[in-house]
């Protein structure tokens, strides 16, 4: 028999008094956080199993991490402290912005921080009801492409907790994003995309020497990380990986994850390796 599949891990990460304890409150439920509570891996923090359409899901909670007598302290260093907690044990992150304020720093940190760990990233606006323009999401979701230019591949959803809007399609794509980021490439294919890719566009040469792809596979999920074998231990120019990367989202839909590469000098003992994270 097939081993069930392992249960999504969702964290819900923002700034203070943007919606995250609203989103949490739609996507749960009361009755839900009653009878589904779960000890955490902290003493503070509960984590809350929920089922959606046949998916079981975790709802990684941070609340517990603010603990009252440490607000005073700094608010905003607390709330990065909590979303550093849960974006280490999450699958897929909501970082949830406020419609009103979306091009705060402390949300591209957060972002980057999510990046760099390798999770699935939804970029998630909420309070959308209280637009001003509220037919203007077109509009809205290019200011974010500007802002959040270094995870172009995180998708947006519009939400309004409060009222209920969008929580299904976030969920949805919360499915989605997951299921992306455990997807495997056959090699077969992955190296066929790579020289169609590399015989259009190659790459420049390194100390006059052409530089090669011998062979490409795919070391891991979780996030889809690939390993190139090259002829020169060297590595990619970062606007020629961004290029790589770009073709392998486009052939394999890697939408919401962040896609790792490591090049390597094939048939070295101790090849030098070095990873490019967009």
């Amino acid at each position: 028999e097939e081993a069930p599949a392992p249960a999504i891990r969702v964290a819900i990460v923002g700034r203070p008094n943007v919606g995250k304890s609203s989103l949490t409150n739609a996507i749960l439920g009361e009755d839900r956080v009653v009878v589904s509570d779960v000890p955490g891996t902290t003493r503070d923090a509960i984590d809350t199993p929920f089922d959606f359409e046949g998916h079981a899901m975790v709802l990684v909670d941070t609340a517990g991490i603010r603990r009252r007598g440490k607000i005073e302290r700094g608010v905003e260093r607390h709330s990065v402290q909590a979303a550093e907690h849960a974006v280490t044990r999450a699958d897929v992150v909501f970082l949830v912005i406020d419609q009103g304020e979306a091009t705060v720093a402390q949300d591209t940190h957060i972002a980057g921080m999510v990046s760099e760990a390798g999770k699935g990233l939804i970029i998630v606006v909420n309070k959308w009801d209280l637009a001003e323009y509220p037919d203007e999401r077109h509009t809205f979701a290019r200011r974010l492409d500007v802002r959040y230019k270094f995870v172009p591949w995180a998708p947006v959803q519009f939400t309004s907790a409060l009222r209920g809007d969008g929580v299904q399609d976030l969920l949805e794509l919360a499915v989605h994003v997951d299921q992306v980021r455990r997807r495997r490439v056959q090699t077969s294919e992955l190296n066929l995309t790579i020289q169609r890719a590399m015989s259009d566009h190659g790459p420049s040469a390194v100390h006059g020497r052409r530089l090669k792809v011998m062979y490409v596979t795919q070391a891991e999920t979780e996030p889809p990380t690939f390993v190139f074998f090259t002829n020169v231990a060297t590595v990619f120019h970062f606007s020629y990986q961004r290029f790589l990367v770009n073709k392998l989202r486009e052939k394999f839909g890697f939408e919401g994850t962040p896609i790792r590469l490591h090049i390597r000098k094939r048939g070295a003992e101790r090849p030098s390796e070095r990873g490019a994270k967009r």
